[in-house]
């Protein structure tokens, strides 16, 4: 009996020995290695800035920008005159752009004789597209007198967000 026990337990220990040694033939680690890369980039910049329409006798002056920035000096004569500045933006980057805040608000304490207006560029602006805005500056036609106050800043913010 005892005999048979040990030929029961040796059997067990060889098939357990056998499964082990099956186990390990048919069972396989895989290993996974990667890297990701964003290669997109977000670029919107302001690509030029010309006077399109200028009334007589008034100087645009030499506008000038950066990627990001414009200035202009115009300079104005008697009431009714004006200067309309074409600005244009290009979508330089590899991602759609949605318009979110295009707002344009004159110095308070400026003269109110000199009158601003805007066009509002698209609102959307696809990857490696561009749009404009017009930006007008006007001398107040019902203006009767000359002001004390002969200027007047205007500061704006263009904003694009990613689509």
């Amino acid at each position: 009996m005892k005999n048979n026990k040990n030929i029961i337990i040796g059997t067990l220990l060889v098939v357990i020995l056998i499964m082990a040694v099956g186990y390990s033939a048919f069972a396989t680690q895989l290993t996974l290695n990667g890297t990701a890369e964003i290669i997109g980039n977000w670029d919107i910049r302001i690509t030029s800035i010309t006077a399109q329409d200028v009334s007589q006798n008034c100087d645009p002056g030499e506008p000038q920008f950066t990627n990001t920035t414009v200035t202009f000096n115009a300079k104005l004569v008697k009431p009714g005159d004006y200067i309309t500045y074409l600005v244009m933006i290009e979508n330089y980057g590899t991602f759609d752009a949605t318009l979110q805040n295009f707002k344009f608000t004159p110095e308070e304490k400026g003269s109110s004789a000199i009158i601003y207006t805007t066009s509002e560029p698209n609102n959307l602006l696809p990857a490696g597209e561009q749009t404009c805005f017009l930006l007008k500056v006007m001398y107040d036609e019902n203006s009767k007198e000359v002001p004390e106050v002969k200027t007047r800043t205007i500061t704006g913010i263009i904003e694009y967000v990613q689509k």
